[in-house]
């Protein structure tokens, strides 16, 4: 069997349709559109920029105690500075990427939020034209 065939073949008995909404009306995703309030949005914005600033003034006390520690056990010849000083190491970038992940959750929706305002002014700009010059054709 050719190439083809066996891939129209396939493609005839496949019941799994792809980036559709579901069948049925009144189910989940009914509609297919995305609704997100502004309210919303500025309270996760508010909490993600509430947890950034905590993790920067309070969330990275323990590394310089570690740092210490870890050089006093190694010039020790304690195995376990070296162990100690990788969990600081691997601490300072995971506390970095979690602080860089909440700051730009924080700005991202500020900017979606004030960029749907924006939109949403020019829509309804746009309509109240559309409006006045529908009257003038009448």
């Amino acid at each position: 069997m050719a190439f083809e065939d066996e891939w129209r073949q396939s493609h005839a008995s496949v019941a799994m349709r792809l980036n559709q909404v579901p069948g049925d009306p009144g189910g989940p995703g009914a509609g297919g559109d995305l609704v997100a309030h502004a309210d919303d949005l500025g309270v996760v914005g508010g909490d993600a920029y509430k947890l950034y600033e905590a993790l920067r003034t309070d969330g990275d006390r323990a590394r310089q105690s570690t740092f210490e520690a870890a050089r006093a056990l190694g010039a020790d010849n304690f195995t376990s500075g070296d162990a100690l000083m990788r969990v600081h190491d691997r601490w300072g970038t995971q506390f970095s990427t979690l602080k860089d992940a909440c700051a730009q959750i924080s700005n991202h929706l500020d900017y979606s939020v004030a960029r749907h305002a924006k939109d949403d002014a020019a829509v309804l700009g746009t309509l109240t034209q559309v409006s006045v010059i529908s009257q003038y054709l009448k």
